[in-house]
């Protein structure tokens, strides 16, 4: 073997071809991350769902004080029965979700500069009691909020948001 130490080379290899790429990390100098943390003000949540997901996206983004951008995001939620015993009683849900999201200057009636729609999913069974039933369908909703609020804030942090900023 010519490299005693592959690790390395490897390692230097993976740099080299990230710097050729035009690869610049996220929360470093001018990137997305920097631009958005602590800069984005999200809506008051109105149900148990939407405060999971505020919850999410401020531990992810930070909590404004004094806001650049205000984030729309309201989210959509269906229901629907997977598994079903031989009396019909559905045992296994799916939880669909969806955020349609707006990304807008603080100024009342900005245009958006940023917009998309993230989607998810999870599942629960609702076998045994109603009240483990219950409590599973709790913690899916949790997984779901916090599965499409990384996923928002994965949109935004790739977006050209960090080149744009002062």
């Amino acid at each position: 073997m010519w490299c005693s130490d592959r690790r390395r080379l490897l390692a230097l290899s993976a740099a080299a071809l990230a710097a050729g790429c035009g690869f610049a990390p996220v929360y470093g100098p001018g990137g997305a991350g920097r631009t958005l943390q602590g800069q984005v003000a999200v809506p008051a949540p109105e149900t148990r769902l939407g405060y999971h997901f505020t919850r999410r996206l401020e531990a992810r983004l930070g909590r404004a004080e004094a806001p650049r951008y205000r984030l729309e995001a309201p989210l959509t939620v269906e229901r629907e029965g997977l598994g079903t015993t031989a009396d019909g009683r559905t045992t296994r849900y799916q939880l669909l979700g969806r955020a349609d999201w707006r990304l807008r200057p603080a100024a009342p009636g900005a245009e958006p500069v940023a917009e998309g729609r993230v989607r998810g999913f999870t599942g629960y069974s609702s076998t045994g009691s109603p009240l483990a039933a219950r409590a599973a369908e709790r913690d899916a909703e949790e997984r779901l909020a916090t599965l499409l609020a990384d996923r928002l804030v994965e949109r935004l942090l790739m977006s050209d948001l960090g080149a744009a900023a002062p």
